[in-house]
């Protein structure tokens, strides 16, 4: 995929800078390419539920800021991102050292771009899926 601004990267990333969210939870924005983007989060012990997993919240909203940063990476200068829905399915527990979510976009739109992520679990070197995301982002003018 190719953007329509060659500053996206910047933009994309002064963006989930203002995210208040995202630094209260210390995730950080690994990779910014057209169409992708990379979100990561190091295990915390304040971010489980009652198992002792990473709640699925904390999953969500990192996979919902990957999709919502790759719709805007290929969304013209003057855009924002807005979530209208998402359906997430969680097939293992987040358990791991680090989680890795990637969103991309499946179908760009003027208005209306689908894009699908997952998150991925790091433990002890091997990898494992626990989240997969279809999710609706729509531009907004800035």
């Amino acid at each position: 995929m190719k953007s329509v601004d060659s500053t996206f990267e910047e933009r994309v990333r002064a963006s989930f800078a203002q995210q208040a969210l995202m630094k209260t939870i210390g995730a950080s924005m690994t990779k910014v390419s057209p169409g992708e983007v990379v979100i990561e989060l190091a295990f915390r012990e304040d971010l489980t539920q009652q198992h002792g997993f990473v709640h699925a919240g904390v999953i969500t909203a990192i996979v919902d800021s990957a999709c919502g940063y790759a719709a805007l990476s290929l969304m013209p200068p003057d855009s924002g991102v807005l979530t209208v829905e998402y359906k997430a399915n969680f097939v293992s527990p987040a358990k791991g050292e680090r989680f890795i979510a990637t969103g991309r976009v499946v179908k760009p739109g003027r208005t209306l771009t689908v894009c699908s992520g997952d998150v991925l679990a790091v433990d002890e070197g091997k990898e494992k899926i626990v989240a997969t995301m279809l999710a609706t982002m729509m531009r907004l003018s800035v």
